[in-house]
C-alpha cells in the first residue's frame, strides 16, 4: 500500500524575513533578483528567446538545402549558419532551459526549501548567459564562426580567428554558469530539504536534477580546458592541437566529447524527471517502479562519462577500444529503457486527461524511442562507419534532442504554466501547437534517416540531385515546425495577461510545488511546507486522503 501522508499543513506564523526577497514585479524579471523563481523564469523566457534565433538559423539551412544548388546564401555563410544553430539550441536553449528554468524554479517547492542554497550565486550564473549568447549571435557583424559546433582542428585552427574566439568565449562562459548551477541544485538537493522529507520521498525531478548535476561538475572542467588549449593554439600559436607543429588533434576529439556526450544526458536528463513527474498527473495512476526510474538516472550519469569515444569510431581509434565503447554504448540503453517502461506502465489502463501537457509527454516518449533505437544503431561499429558524418546522424540527433528535450520542454511549460503565471492555458491553441510541431518535426526529420543510408553527408550546401525530392519535403517540414512555434508564443503571451485565472493546484497534483499559491508567495509558504511523503499516490486510499488535506491547505493559502 502505497502511503500519501501531508502533514504539518502550514501555521499562521510568517517564516524569518529574508532580506534577498522583495515582492515580484514585471521590473524585476529584469534586474539581479535572487529569488529562484524569478531567475527560473529570467532562465526559461531568455532560452526561449534564444531558441526562436536558433530556429531562425535552422530555417536558413533547410532554405539552401530545398535545392541541390547553392542559391539562397554562400557556402561560408552556410557553414555559420548551422554552426552556430546547434551550438545556441544546445548551450542556450535546451541545457539552460532544461536544468536553469525548471530546475531552479521547481527545486526549492519540490523539497521544501525557502530557496536555493546560494541566491547570489544562482543570479550570477543567470546573468552569465545573457553576454554568452549575444556576443555569439553577434559574431554575425564581424565574422561568425563556421567549423561546426564541435569546433575540430585543424579546420578551426585556419577558419576565421575572430569567429572562434567568439564561440570559445562564449562556450566558457556558457559552462561556467552551467557548473555554478550544478553546485547549487546538488546542495541544495542534499542540504536543504525540509525536515523530514528522505531522498527517496523526493518527487523524480529532484534525482533527475541530481543526476544531471553530477555530469555537470564531472565533465564541464573537462571541455573548459581544451578549449582554453584550443585558444592558446588560435591566439599564442602554440601546438597542443595542431598537428603542423606536432600537435594532437585526436586529443581535442577526445576531450570536447568526454564533455559532449554527456551533454546529452545533461539536456535530457530534466525532461527526464519532468515527464515522470506529468505523466502520473494526468493518467491519475501511481508512478511505476519510483525506485528503478531513480536509480537508472544515477546509473545513466555514470554510464554517460565512459561512451564519449563512440562518437571517434572513425578517427583511427584501435579496434579493442571500439569494442569497449560499443559495448558501454549499448549497455546505457539498459536504464533508459528502464524509464521507458515505467512511463508506459504508469499510463497503461489510467484515466487519461488528453491535454496539452500529456499530449507533448506522449509525443516526447515516442519521439525518444524512435531517437533511442537508432542511439542503437549507431553504437555499432559497422553500421556508425556506414553512416558517420551522413544525415541518418543529423536525424538520430534531432530526435533525442528535440523529440526528446523540446517535446519534453513544452510538456513541463504546459503543466507548470499555472503555478508559475497563476493563468491556465488555452487548450485549443495548446492542442494546435502539439498537432504542428508532432506533423512539422517527423515530416522534417523522418525522411532524413533514408537520406543517410542512401550517403548524404551532413554540412554540405550543394549535394546530389537524386536527393532533391526528399530534402524539398524536409525544407517544408521545417516551415511548418517554425509556423508552430507561433500558437504557442500568443497562447503564452495572451493567457499571461488574460488568461483564466489558475487555482492553486489545477491538476489535483500530490507533489509539494502544488501546495502552495499560484504564482507562490517570495517565501514560497507563509509559515512550514507540509511534508508529502509520496507524491504520486493517484488513485490509492492513502492518495484521497492527501488530495483532502491538500485542498483544505490550498483554501488556508488563498485566506491568507
Amino acid at each position: 500500500m502505497t502511503q500519501a501522508i501531508a502533514e504539518n499543513l502550514p501555521s499562521s506564523a510568517p517564516p524569518p524575513e529574508q532580506g534577498h526577497h522583495s515582492p515580484t514585479t514585471w521590473r524585476t524579471f529584469f534586474s539581479f533578483s535572487e529569488d529562484h523563481k524569478v531567475i527560473g523564469i529570467q532562465y526559461l523566457v531568455t532560452s526561449f528567446v534564444f531558441y526562436l534565433i536558433g530556429g531562425a538559423l535552422a530555417v536558413g539551412v533547410r532554405a539552401e538545402l530545398a535545392t541541390p544548388e547553392v542559391d539562397f546564401v554562400s557556402r561560408e555563410l552556410y557553414n555559420q549558419l548551422f554552426t552556430v544553430h546547434a551550438t545556441v539550441m544546445i548551450f542556450l536553449w535546451i541545457v539552460p532551459a532544461g536544468t536553469g528554468g525548471f530546475g531552479n524554479y521547481l527545486l526549492p517547492l519540490m523539497i521544501g526549501a525557502r530557496d536555493m542554497a546560494f541566491p547570489k550565486l544562482n543570479a550570477v550564473a543567470f546573468w552569465m548567459i545573457p553576454p554568452a549568447g549575444v556576443l555569439l549571435i553577434g559574431s554575425f557583424l564581424v565574422e561568425a564562426p563556421g567549423s561546426g559546433w564541435t569546433s575540430y582542428p585543424p579546420l578551426s585552427l585556419v577558419n576565421g580567428q575572430v569567429g572562434e574566439m567568439c564561440w570559445i568565449v562564449s562556450v566558457l562562459l556558457l559552462g561556467t554558469s552551467s557548473i555554478l548551477g550544478a553546485v547549487n541544485f546538488s546542495t541544495t538537493i542534499l542540504k536543504m530539504r525540509r525536515p523530514g522529507l528522505q531522498l527517496t520521498q523526493m518527487p523524480l525531478f529532484c534525482w533527475a536534477m541530481l543526476s544531471a548535476s553530477a555530469l555537470i561538475l564531472i565533465s564541464t572542467p573537462v571541455l573548459a580546458g581544451a578549449l582554453i588549449l584550443l585558444s592558446f593554439d588560435l591566439m599564442l600559436g602554440t601546438n597542443f592541437f595542431n598537428p603542423a607543429g606536432g600537435g594532437e588533434p585526436v586529443v581535442y576529439q577526445h576531450m570536447f566529447w568526454f564533455y559532449s556526450h554527456p551533454a546529452v544526458y545533461i539536456m535530457i536528463l530534466p525532461v527526464f524527471g519532468m515527464i515522470s513527474d506529468i505523466l502520473p498527473v494526468h493518467a491519475r495512476k501511481p508512478i511505476f517502479g519510483y525506485k528503478a526510474i531513480a536509480y537508472s538516472s544515477l546509473a545513466i550519469s555514470f554510464l554517460g562519462l565512459i561512451v564519449w569515444a563512440h562518437h571517434m569510431f572513425t578517427s583511427g581509434t584501435p579496434p579493442w577500444l571500439r569494442m569497449f565503447f560499443m559495448v558501454a554504448t549499448m549497455i546505457i540503453a539498459v536504464p533508459t529503457g528502464i524509464k521507458v517502461f515505467s512511463w508506459v506502465a504508469t499510463i497503461w489502463g489510467g484515466k487519461i486527461r488528453l491535454n496539452s501537457a500529456m499530449l507533448f509527454s506522449m509525443g516526447f516518449v515516442s519521439m525518444f524511442v524512435v531517437g533511442g533505437l537508432s542511439g542503437v544503431m549507431v553504437a555499432s561499429v559497422p553500421f556508425d562507419i556506414h553512416v558517420h558524418d551522413t544525415y541518418f546522424i543529423v536525424a538520430h540527433l534531432h530526435y533525442v534532442l528535440f523529440g526528446g528535450s523540446v517535446f519534453g520542454l513544452y510538456a513541463g511549460i504546459y503543466h507548470w504554466y499555472p503555478k508559475m503565471v497563476g493563468r491556465m492555458l488555452n487548450e485549443t491553441w495548446g492542442k494546435i501547437h502539439f498537432v504542428l510541431t508532432f506533423v512539422g518535426f517527423n515530416l522534417c526529420f523522418m525522411p532524413m534517416h533514408w537520406l543517410g543510408l542512401q550517403g548524404m553527408p551532413r554540412r554540405v550546401a550543394e549535394y546530389d540531385p537524386q536527393f532533391a525530392t526528399v530534402n524539398l519535403i524536409c525544407t517544408i517540414g521545417s516551415f511548418l515546425l517554425a509556423i508552430s512555434t507561433l500558437p504557442f508564443i500568443f497562447n503564452a503571451v495572451w493567457c499571461w495577461v488574460k488568461g483564466e485565472k489558475a487555482p492553486n493546484n489545477p491538476w489535483n497534483a500530490l507533489s509539494l510545488e502544488w501546495q502552495t499559491e499560484s504564482p507562490p508567495i517570495p517565501t514560497n509558504w507563509v509559515g512550514e511546507p507540509p511534508l508529502i511523503t509520496d507524491p504520486y499516490a493517484y488513485g490509492t486510499k492513502s492518495g484521497r486522503k492527501s488530495i483532502g488535506a491538500i485542498r483544505g491547505s490550498d483554501l488556508w493559502a488563498a485566506k491568507s
